[in-house]
């Protein structure tokens, strides 16, 4: 039987990063086997709000590249399905009415267990489980009962998901073998936490997709380090395509321990990214995130500016506060501008009737005039530097000043006089 798999999020809100990693096991399983990703939807309502949750999902999973495999599907639209197969286990003696609700009658002894590809034998004595509501008393199945019923209706080979799973599966289990159903083989994947050993959340940073997107990740960054959060192919390979991905991903390689979500260490791979990318591919990357975040900065200014940052920023939210001086005003502390007078009053003479206007020449005057003043070059170019840009931190001077142009350039040079003299 060919490998059929899914992600069942539930509307409820933003794609949390931990979901994310566990589809992303479930798609690169799929796609290694030569499989099928499924999309399901485990909603319970069909109010507005759980619309846009699922538009948010579909479109957190298509930035990501996680294609899926035919229509995204809905628990609800099975609601009458499952009441059928409830009414059924209660004629045959396996499950109850009580109180207005259908309870599944739970096994009293032994134990329920399977073989979990990540976790090895699992057993759970069935002393410890209830007996689980399937129907509630208003006719909605419950998570425990419609998600295998699902499961069971399409053809779900392979159940990857987290491991706060692990205590709904011998529920599962007993109710897909109530039916005479074939038991779909289980992975249950670690938890993603944060640096102090608790599950990811909001207090430790970015966790969700649109976060990380809006922080200006690449998608071909995210997802190479997510793919490693509990899963390796050899302990040392970091930096790897979709492609190689896909091709070297084994379910039994998935390891049960928690797995620790490095802020840090994504900011790094996210560099080698854009490290990466072609200049064109780059600058093309700074128009989008830039006009999906709102700045509406010349597009041809962004592009030239673009050589002076991808070396420096780890991500693409950087470029603001590196080139931001390019398209608008900047307001100098005076403090680390402080004895700077003398440069900035000879940069500006030097800078007044250059020609031409460029890196080459802006360099070489400024040079002179900082001999002129027996002045070091850091002693020379500090001052300049946050007069021009308006900070001790920024690209290239020279080549700075070149895109800024002479007009905004000594405008700034003398404003910067004016206010230390």
């Amino acid at each position: 039987m060919a490998v059929r798999v899914r992600m069942a999020p539930s509307p409820t809100g933003l794609l949390h990063i931990g979901n994310v990693r566990t589809a992303l096991f479930n798609w690169l399983y799929a796609r290694h086997e030569g499989g099928e990703f499924r999309l399901r939807i485990e909603n319970t309502d069909t109010s507005r709000e759980v619309a846009e949750a699922v538009d948010q999902i579909q479109e957190s999973l298509r930035w990501l590249g996680l294609d899926w495999d035919g229509p995204h599907t809905f628990q609800l639209d099975r609601m009458d399905d499952c009441r059928q197969v409830a009414d059924g286990l209660v004629a045959d003696g396996k499950a109850y009415e009580d109180e207005g609700a259908i309870r599944f009658r739970m096994p009293d002894e032994g134990s329920t267990g399977w073989d979990d590809v990540v976790r090895g034998r699992v057993e759970i004595p069935n002393e410890t489980i209830e007996d689980l509501v399937l129907v509630r008393s208003d006719g909605r199945p419950t998570y425990n009962f419609a998600s295998p019923m699902e499961d069971v209706w399409d053809g779900i080979t392979h159940v990857i998901r987290g491991e706060d799973h692990i205590s709904n599966t011998p529920k599962q289990i007993n109710i897909i073998r109530a039916i005479g159903a074939e038991v779909p083989v289980y992975a249950h994947v670690p938890n993603v936490s944060g640096a102090d050993g608790k599950k990811l959340s909001k207090r430790h940073g970015a966790v969700t997709v649109d976060e990380f997107r809006k922080d200006g990740y690449l998608p071909e960054a995210l997802l190479n380090f997510l793919a490693l959060l509990g899963w390796a192919p050899d302990g040392e390979t970091t930096i790897m395509s979709r492609d190689e991905l896909v091709e070297r991903f084994l379910l039994e390689r998935v390891s049960p321990s928690p797995a620790q979500f490095d802020y840090a260490k994504l900011d790094w791979m996210n560099g080698i990214y854009l490290r990466e990318l072609s200049l064109q591919e780059f600058a093309h990357r700074l128009v989008l995130w830039l006009g999906e975040n709102g700045y509406e900065w010349d597009a041809e200014l962004v592009s030239r500016a673009a050589p002076l940052v991808q070396e420096k920023i780890a991500r693409l939210a950087e470029f603001p506060g590196f080139a931001g001086f390019l398209f608008g005003d900047v307001e100098p502390d005076p403090a680390e501008l402080d004895g700077g007078a003398p440069m900035l009053e000879s940069a500006y003479t030097a800078l007044a009737s250059l020609e031409p206007f460029d890196a080459a020449a802006i360099e070489l005057v400024l040079r002179q005039a900082a001999e002129v003043l027996n002045l070091k070059p850091r002693q020379a170019f500090q001052p300049v530097r946050v007069a021009v840009t308006g900070s001790k931190v920024s690209p290239g001077l020279f080549e700075s000043i070149e895109l800024l142009g002479r007009e905004k350039t000594l405008s700034r040079l003398q404003a910067a006089a004016a206010a230390v003299a």
